[in-house]
């Protein structure tokens, strides 16, 4: 299974970025998609799930800016991301799991907010 993202880059402070993600080598419709953020210096956090039943979770920080969605494809994922702030820069990684924890990660994609 392979997981490619795409989407990520520099932006300025107020800005957006829609990430993607797109699973390959399953025959299987993941239970689970979602996207984790890496900050230097930190440990991977989740930033938001969509299960079976298009039932979203979201962190604290990111809720009402961010929205997670699936795409028509079996096993792609986009979070678009709105209002970004300097403190969403990070490398965000999409997740796939065929149970409620994740089971295989993509190499992750930068996403910089900075004036």
């Amino acid at each position: 299974v392979q997981l490619v993202e795409s989407g990520g880059g520099l932006v300025q402070p107020g800005g957006s970025l829609r990430l993607s993600c797109a699973a390959s080598g399953s025959i299987f419709t993941f239970y689970v998609m979602g996207w984790y953020r890496q900050a230097p210096g930190k440990q991977r956090e989740l930033v938001a799930a969509i299960r079976n039943g298009d039932t979203t979770t979201y962190v604290d920080p990111v809720r009402g800016r961010f929205t997670i969605s699936r795409g028509d494809a079996k096993n792609t994922v986009y979070l678009q991301m709105n209002s970004l702030k300097p403190e969403d820069t990070a490398v965000y990684y999409c997740s796939a799991g065929l149970g409620p924890s994740p089971d295989y990660w993509g190499q992750g994609t930068q996403v910089t907010v900075s004036s």
